[in-house]
């Protein structure tokens, strides 16, 4: 990918719509401006044009042209956009005529971001914010993204980087001007001392029970049971609509079917496994193994018991700081084998459910909340600040030389580095920008 090339995209949502907004961003925007729209002046004024092919004169559609001259533009370079009606045909013809211009080409996913990034406006951490905005599906998911798009992030470890350079330079200074009567002697205790004070305050950020990244992910909650214990029935009524196949027929649910919830404002995930039980059938057998893996893995389990069955063993569920004991089919008779069920439901009378999305919601809030205001929302984040304490810690060796302590602290600076993108960004940008949509 070349910043010398004109990239050209649709911005806005599928198609048909009422309005769409094709984009154009590069050193031949504003020339396409000019040549599509009769005009192209720079002065993010809106106007009313008739969008023609410069090569036949065909009017193509009218619409709204905006442009915009760089560098103060979301990708730092002139930048133009077309609000044309958004029916297909049209946005492909108005498309054919802009990639047909020298020096212009459909952008990748995320390459509008990318340039913006590359350009100065925006750091890694916010581009990965911005990115948790456009597929943000809950409340506390958005609050979350907008704080990050916003720079949270960003400002944190611009401040502690800071500090940290203040520190090794105070430490270079005692190395460089060990000899000079300028130097106080004990520049470099007062420095450790604000590594100490510093590898705290990371440290206690790293101490959030991972509830940042899981708020950008869901809770899991898997529905775990024996075969006809009524695992898919609940998750048809947990989603309101028909997600699974429910028949008498016992093992009909073969795989891990997932359906995403937005339960009071949080994320949740459910999952509908197989029915564990003993099998000779090679798919079943599969299926309940996927069932297990899944379940170890999840926040909540949900183990259904129907009536007068022996359901499954607590036993699977050991390791589990939350197993919730559903007691189903209440409305075929209160008996169950299973000592001291939570509650009792039924999905043919709703009996019980309205308790169940109550508990539910209690645990994802007690789980996921405050998520909002964590610092920490992805693995990559954690993994930088992990990587920057333990450099701070050693720091703060004893009978260590201020030479190996200098180092100590540049390669804290280089994990400060990654996860803003101010060096070595390269590594992570392809992760980061290709789960963008084209346009953005």
């Amino acid at each position: 990918m070349s910043e010398t090339e004109t990239i050209v995209a649709l911005s806005s949502g599928a198609l048909p719509a009422g309005i769409a907004v094709v984009r154009a961003s590069g050193p031949a925007a504003l020339d396409l401006a000019k040549k599509v729209a009769g005009v192209a002046s720079g002065d993010r004024r809106a106007r009313l044009r008739i969008f023609r092919d410069p090569d036949t004169g065909e009017e193509i559609d009218r619409g709204i042209l905006l442009s915009f001259s760089g560098p103060d533009t979301v990708t730092g370079e002139d930048l133009a956009e077309f609000h044309c009606h958004g029916g297909p045909a049209v946005v492909k013809a108005l498309l054919r005529i802009l990639v047909a211009r020298p020096g212009v080409r459909l952008a990748e996913a995320g390459e509008f971001t990318r340039r913006g990034f590359l350009n100065g406006k925006l750091d890694l951490a916010a581009v990965e914010g911005l990115g948790d905005l456009i597929v943000a599906e809950t409340e506390s998911q958005r609050r979350q993204a907008v704080r990050q798009a916003g720079g949270f992030l960003s400002g944190r470890v611009d401040a502690w980087r800071a500090r940290l350079v203040a520190a090794l330079a105070a430490i270079e200074s005692g190395l460089d001007f060990a000899d000079e009567d300028d130097v106080p002697d004990d520049v470099e205790t007062g420095a450790l001392a604000d590594i100490g004070a510093l590898a705290d305050e990371i440290g206690m950020e790293l101490v959030d029970g991972e509830r940042g990244e899981r708020l950008r992910t869901g809770l899991e909650v898997a529905i775990v049971g024996p075969p006809n214990a009524g695992k898919s029935s609940l998750l048809n009524a947990l989603a309101r609509r028909e997600v699974a196949i429910v028949t008498p027929i016992a093992g009909t649910t073969r795989d891990v079917l997932e359906v995403d919830l937005d339960l009071n404002g949080y994320p949740v995930r459910l999952l509908d496994t197989a029915g564990l039980r003993d099998s000779d059938d090679v798919v079943e057998i599969e299926g309940i193994r996927r069932a297990r893996q899944r379940a170890s893995g999840a926040d909540v389990v949900l183990a259904l018991y129907p009536p007068s069955e022996a359901g499954v063993s607590h036993e699977t569920f050991s390791g589990h700081d939350c197993v919730l004991k559903v007691g189903t089919k209440s409305d075929l008779g209160s008996g169950s084998s299973a000592d001291g069920v939570d509650l009792r439901i039924s999905v043919v009378t709703s009996h019980g459910l309205d308790d169940l999305f109550a508990r539910l919601g209690r645990i994802a809030e007690d789980r996921l909340s405050g998520g909002e205001q964590a610092l920490v929302t992805r693995e990559r984040h954690r993994h930088a600040l992990m990587e920057a304490e333990r450099e701070l810690w050693a720091t703060l060796a004893e009978e260590l030389p201020s030479e190996a302590r200098a180092e100590h602290l540049r390669r804290a600076a280089f994990a400060f580095g990654r996860l803003t993108g101010r060096i070595d960004a390269e590594e992570v940008l392809g992760a980061v920008f290709s789960s963008f949509c084209i346009g953005k």
